[in-house]
């Protein structure tokens, strides 16, 4: 696969750890510079940057909040100014506070939801990515081309009780990635969505036992929950020069769920 990576920018957000880290040594693999961000985690992200160099890439660590622009804004400076520009973003950084109940957790009624929880959420699933793009589009002009991959979520497609917040903010950026194709193409920024299923990543293993990864797993066509690794192959693909023509579109990597 042609993804002539070698030497080009890569922002990561949310790469301290899981789909995040799986995607920036991904992309240094294929010889990219990459920036990678945390919020709290600065030590997973240093072992992230760790990885990146160890596996022949740049690394770059730069602090990030969802919900703070300024962050998107800084993160952004530092990594273009460090090597010239930004080719490849990929928006994966997720905070969802309360809005996922826990296995078990009793689940308020949708009617007793506060209004603040919604307005995190939406702030963090959807204004954070907005403001990331808006600072990143500036330092991709002038570059051969861009590509803009959202990490969406497979709980957006199937629903989850007691998740209406997270659900909604992760499906306004399928609707986001359509109008900015639209917007974009025409200077070869290519923007799609990546979707995860129920994804073997650390906080995953911990909180499903072992058997309900089993029963899970039955449930799929290929037999097997999706690992970090199987995700960020499909961000690599669509975030490269392998993706010559394909924007707007919504790529799932559930294991046929």
């Amino acid at each position: 696969m042609y993804t002539d990576l070698t030497g080009k920018v890569v922002l990561v957000s949310g790469s301290s750890s899981g789909i995040g880290r799986a995607t920036a040594l991904a992309y240094a693999t294929e010889g990219a510079r990459v920036g990678i961000t945390y919020h709290r985690d600065r030590d997973g992200a240093e072992q992230t940057a760790e990885a990146v160099r160890a596996a022949g890439g740049e690394g770059l660590v730069c602090r990030y909040d969802l919900r703070d622009e300024r962050t998107a804004q800084d993160t952004v400076e530092q990594v273009a100014e460090r090597w010239g520009g930004l080719d490849v973003l990929v928006a994966n950084a997720i905070s969802w506070g309360d809005a996922i109940p826990r296995p078990g957790a009793p689940r308020p009624a949708f009617e007793d939801v506060p209004a603040k929880q919604w307005q995190d959420v939406l702030q963090t699933t959807v204004a954070g990515p907005y403001h990331l793009v808006q600072a990143a589009l500036p330092a991709m002009r002038g570059r051969p081309w861009g590509r803009i991959v959202f990490l969406g979520a497979g709980l957006a497609d199937t629903g989850l009780p007691g998740a209406g917040s997270y659900g909604a903010g992760k499906s306004a950026l399928y609707g986001l990635a359509r109008s900015l194709a639209w917007e974009l193409g025409e200077r070869d920024i290519l923007v799609n969505t990546v979707v995860p299923g129920q994804t073997l990543t650390a906080n995953v293993l911990a909180h499903m036992p072992a058997p309900a990864r089993e029963a899970k797993a039955a449930t799929l066509p290929t037999g097997r929950m999706s690992t970090p690794e199987d995700v960020a192959t499909a961000v690599v693909f669509l975030g490269s020069a392998a993706n010559g023509n394909i924007t707007g579109e919504t790529l799932r990597v559930t294991g046929g769920s």
